[in-house]
């Protein structure tokens, strides 16, 4: 990143104190790190390119409260980053073609940051904070466990090279508890993701063929939790999803039970 300007909202975003202790996704050359130095209690940089990791303490002359660690955040074990019981933000500059596991990974994985700041390519960002109607599996996996606000709009001539597409700053206010309650996180997201599988298909069809049951199965699924099953996936919010893995959950402990 190269604009000043941008990275000051950035961090104006992420309502940073004294006290905080930071975890950055992709410093690279360190021009939100420099400023998070200044600000924070600790900041723990997390980059994946081994000659950026190894440059930027001193880069930034040797900050004693700047730890840099090379990793690939879409598998790093964040409970060797961050002590048991501490509290953090995560502030990130993701690259394009890692960002959705890594924002599910942060938001999925114990110990969770309270607060996310992240820049994202603008797609993926409206699909972040998309309401039902526009909805999709990422909105679902975001809002599950986080309330997502649109910072800002990043154009390409705010990097150096610019890319070839518009990015956007989105802020992620981690829930004290998922925006519903269900048995089994991993079943819920089985349930959205097969209801998914034909997102342009009505509900019914879209989650029979995603579940790999007859229409008539899944249309029975959707009565019973109160879905008018003739609807698109995009409308349905997260309590309606959360309605349909409970009846699916029931149903197949019913049959297995059964047979």
């Amino acid at each position: 990143m190269a604009d000043i300007r941008t990275a000051g909202r950035i961090l104006n975003a992420a309502d940073l104190s004294e006290d905080d202790v930071v975890v950055e996704i992709g410093p690279g050359r360190g021009v939100l790190t420099k400023r998070l130095v200044e600000r924070v209690k600790r900041v723990v940089a997390v980059e994946l390119d081994s000659e950026l990791a190894a440059a930027l303490p001193a880069r930034l002359e040797f900050p004693a409260n700047l730890t840099c660690v090379e990793a690939d955040a879409r598998i790093v074990d964040l409970a060797e980053l961050i002590a048991p019981d501490t509290s953090y933000k995560v502030v990130a500059n993701l690259p394009y073609y890692a960002a959705n596991p890594i924002i599910r990974r942060l938001l999925e994985s114990e110990p969770k940051p309270n607060l996310l700041v992240v820049m994202v390519q603008q797609e993926v960002a409206k699909n972040m904070v998309a309401k039902p109607g526009d909805m999709g599996i990422l909105s679902v996996a975001t809002q599950f466990y986080a309330k997502a606000k649109m910072v800002c709009s990043v154009p390409p001539k705010s990097f150096r090279p610019p890319p070839k597409v518009t990015s956007a700053v989105v802020r992620l206010d981690v829930l004290p508890s998922t925006a519903a309650e269900v048995a089994s996180e991993e079943d819920f997201f089985t349930v959205v993701r097969a209801g998914f599988a034909a997102p342009r298909k009505q509900i019914r069809n879209s989650l029979s063929h995603g579940l790999k049951i007859e229409p008539a199965a899944g249309g029975l699924i959707l009565k019973q939790a109160g879905i008018d099953a003739t609807r698109r996936p995009q409308t349905l919010d997260i309590s309606e999803w959360a309605d349909i893995y409970k009846t699916w959950s029931e149903t197949s402990e019913s049959q297995s039970k059964d047979s």
